[in-house]
């Protein structure tokens, strides 16, 4: 028995002979599989984008040569780009963007903007999305007493939870549990607990699945509670399939009796379609308890494996009825990849008539394909409203002019804005922007801190000591503007303690940005970031 075996055997109790040697088989296949993706499909999907790319620019050219004013074609096609972008519905960050793009890059650049600004590939998905949450909006109506209280006591809530409403049904929730958690090694051993206590259904949807510790283990209980009867379903990127699971991963999930989806799989063909991923962390389990936050199933998120020095995460799991809205993001977005789900058989609440005294939770989604930024706006209404703090975890700081503008905004009104982000980045593109933000925050009065041991990939809001944010959504680009998203918003629950005490704890480990560290930047991630912001909305 090897030693991962053997740590799995003797740390999953009931996990028998046979389930263990049906999922280790999968494992060991598994291996082979991402082999055959890295050194085959990989370079498939490679040569085929770029040979579809070369056809279009070819064919462009050689039309050019049978016309005698190819400049003024080129000067004609760059001022009605200009023109289109200037006046087109467009958000206004990624405008500049366009027209350097389309000044530098006139053919080529004048395609992409084609084939982004006419959603090639995305048209249909957006039509199903919305017709997904036509057909569910008022699964979940908001109580009328919870209602009232907004009303009475919580106005900024009530005017926030109305906006969110409009692009799901994500009503707000007072008999609900929130647990925090400050690591991803903390939620683990609490996650496991959860799942052998499933005894109607487990739905886990989450952006990374990558085989090792975490996944084996979470994998063996899955394969039990199927082989007992249990409904399981298992949804996953597809740019896992394309870098860390083989193409055949669902197949090979049937066999133990789990259902498996694979949220847009990543073909050789030019779409939008692709650019939408699916960041979403979310489990789901009896529809009593439901996590969700920053932690991926992989080994680093639990730092039983080392990428970027020590992995600050964070987690939230709910207890109660706020966990049906949980429940219908995995069953809007498993609707989304074909098939009609009983939405009415798992968003009953089985109310054990214990009352839970707290505050408000409101567990809400965001979708690229609505072009409403729900989250992005959810984080500026938080610091439009802050008196005396906001404290920020984020792994990204790629931001748009608007999302500047309001971190600027709450310093320069005397709230404590202060912001970790990663000393030990993960992508030295996303490390120049966010150090390219530096001096102009600074200046503004944010504070800016460097988490010295590791990677920072929580996605924490905290304000007042009253309000926070817990979830999947980073402060850049993607996340705003072209990602599936969830987070919980809580106001005035028992955790929130908990989460600005966890904030003050990670400072002590950090270290300040100041003007001399922005000086003593090597000049390569100077240039880097430079170059990379020009093109920063399109990333």
């Amino acid at each position: 028995m090897s030693l991962m075996k053997r740590e799995e055997a003797d740390q999953r109790p009931g996990f028998g002979p046979s389930e263990e040697s049906d999922v280790m088989r999968l494992v060991r296949e598994s291996r082979k599989g991402l082999l055959r993706v890295l050194f085959s499909r990989a370079a498939q999907f490679t040569i085929l984008i770029l040979l579809q790319l070369g056809i279009l620019v070819g064919v462009f050219y050689y039309l050019q040569e049978y016309l005698p004013h190819a400049l003024l074609l080129h000067v004609i096609i760059m001022a009605a780009a200009a023109l289109y972008i200037i006046n087109g519905n467009i958000d206004p960050s990624p405008k500049l963007t366009w027209l350097l793009v389309v000044f530098l890059f006139p053919v080529s650049g004048v395609l992409l903007l084609v084939i982004v600004n006419t959603n090639l590939g995305n048209r249909r998905l957006k039509e199903e999305m919305q017709s997904i949450v036509d057909r569910t909006k008022c699964r979940i109506p908001q109580t009328q007493n919870t209602l009232n209280r907004m009303m009475e006591y919580e106005p900024e809530m009530l005017s926030l939870s109305t906006f969110i409403n409009k692009s799901g049904c994500y009503p707000v929730y007072e008999n609900t549990d929130v647990r925090y958690f400050p690591l991803g090694d903390d939620m683990f051993p609490v996650f496991l607990e959860e799942l052998r206590k499933a005894e109607r259904f487990i739905f886990l949807e989450f952006f990374i699945i990558h085989e090792g510790y975490m996944w084996g283990s979470i994998l063996s209980i899955l394969a039990e509670k199927a082989k007992q009867g249990l409904e399981v379903r298992v949804c996953y990127d597809g740019t896992c399939e394309f870098a860390l699971l083989p193409h055949d991963y669902p197949e090979r999930l049937a066999k133990l009796g789990i259902k498996c989806k694979v949220f847009s799989p990543i073909k050789p063909f030019i779409s939008t379609h692709y650019n939408y991923r699916n960041h979403r962390k979310i489990a789901v389990i009896d529809g009593k308890v439901g996590f969700t936050g920053g932690v991926n199933l992989s080994d680093e998120y639990i730092n039983r494996r080392e990428v970027y020095g020590h992995w600050k995460d964070t987690a939230v799991m709910l207890r109660g009825k706020a966990v049906r809205s949980l429940t219908l993001m995995f069953l809007q977005s498993w609707g989304l990849q074909g098939g009609r789900a009983n939405y009415g058989k798992y968003l009953k609440h089985l109310d054990d008539g214990t009352e839970i005294p707290n505050g408000l939770v409101l567990p809400f989604g965001d979708s690229p394909l609505d072009d409403k930024r729900v989250g992005e706006l959810v984080y500026m209404d938080i610091l439009n409203r802050s008196e005396h703090y906001v404290h920020i975890m984020t792994p990204y700081l790629i931001l748009d002019g608007e999302m500047e503008t309001a971190l600027k905004f709450a310093a320069g009104r005397g709230v404590d804005v202060r912001i970790i982000v990663p000393g030990i980045p993960d992508k030295k593109i996303a490390y120049a922007l966010c150090q390219g933000h530096y001096r102009t925050l600074i200046d503004a009065g944010v504070k800016i801190y460097e988490y010295t041991p590791g990677f920072v990939h929580a996605k924490v809001v905290v304000s007042d000591n009253e309000t926070a944010v817990v979830g999947t959504i980073n402060f850049d680009y993607r996340s705003f503007y072209h990602h599936f998203e969830c987070a919980v918003y809580m106001h005035g629950t028992s955790c929130i303690g908990t989460v600005e005490a966890d904030f003050m704890e990670t400072l002590k480990l950090c270290r300040e940005v100041n003007g001399n560290r922005i000086r003593q930047r090597p000049m390569q991630m100077k240039v880097l970031g430079i170059l990379a912001k020009a093109v920063a909305p399109l990333m």
